[in-house]
């Protein structure tokens, strides 16, 4: 009761299991009647495979990099400094408030 029952694993279907018979012996009609020569033309030239050589980095453009890494760096740091200061004061608001709100219901009450 308490052992697993692991299904019976699937197996690819064979040609004689297939649920599509293979296209054998398939004869296609000719497209017209009109009995001429069919055109042939010439095979297209290979294309040359391009080689590309790994990357080079010139002093250039190693500059470029480490000034647009430090400007990346510098936005995504302000951004982040600028979140956490509206998240302090928005803190301290509500704190004062919280202060405020107690003075008055305890001024109220005597």
């Amino acid at each position: 009761m308490f052992t697993p029952k692991y299904p019976t694993p699937d197996t690819p279907p064979t040609a004689a299991t297939s649920l599509v018979p293979p296209l054998t012996g398939l004869v296609h009609p000719p497209a017209c009647d009109c009995h001429h020569t069919p055109v042939t033309t010439a095979p297209a030239p290979a294309p040359v495979p391009v080689t590309r050589s790994a990357v080079q980095l010139t002093p250039g453009t190693l500059a470029v990099a480490v000034a647009g890494g430090t400007a990346v760096v510098l936005v995504v740091g302000a951004v982040l400094v600028s979140m956490l200061l509206a998240v302090a004061i928005t803190a301290a608001s509500v704190a004062i408030c919280a202060v405020v709100l107690r003075s008055l219901l305890n001024n109220h009450q005597r």
